[in-house]
């Protein structure tokens, strides 16, 4: 059974940067789509940044795009997710996941099999 624990998460001021991890552990199949989502206050859980294990294409919801990169470090077996130029509405709560990989790539969170428990992001203005 895949697990994923997140950390990382924090209290930044706007313009700020963070860094979240995503540790996974149970990996089984030759390649995941390994993803983060978020989710604020009152609204649903949302897309932000992807990527595909064993090949390392990557995909990035338009909010993100050029503020974020999503990577990963297989000996580690670690996803990360650098957040750069922070702005008050990336505040949620962001999500690890991650789904065996199958083509389509697929962006809606009822797509992804394995979760982690969530880390809070707080963007100050």
């Amino acid at each position: 059974q895949v697990q994923l624990v997140e950390s990382g998460g924090g209290l930044v001021q706007a313009g700020g940067s963070l860094i979240l991890s995503c540790a996974v552990s149970g990996r089984a199949a030759s390649s995941y789509t390994m993803a983060w989502f978020r989710q604020a206050p009152g609204k649903g859980r949302y897309f932000v940044a992807a990527i595909i294990w064993n090949t390392g294409s990557t995909y990035y919801a338009d909010s993100v795009k050029g503020r974020f990169t999503i990577s990963s470090d297989n000996a580690k077996n670690t996803v990360y997710l650098q957040m750069n130029s922070l702005k008050p509405e990336d505040t949620a709560v962001y999500y690890c996941a991650g789904r065996i990989y199958r083509f389509p790539f697929k962006s809606i969170y009822t797509d992804y099999e394995y979760w982690g428990q969530g880390t809070q992001v707080t963007v100050s203005s």
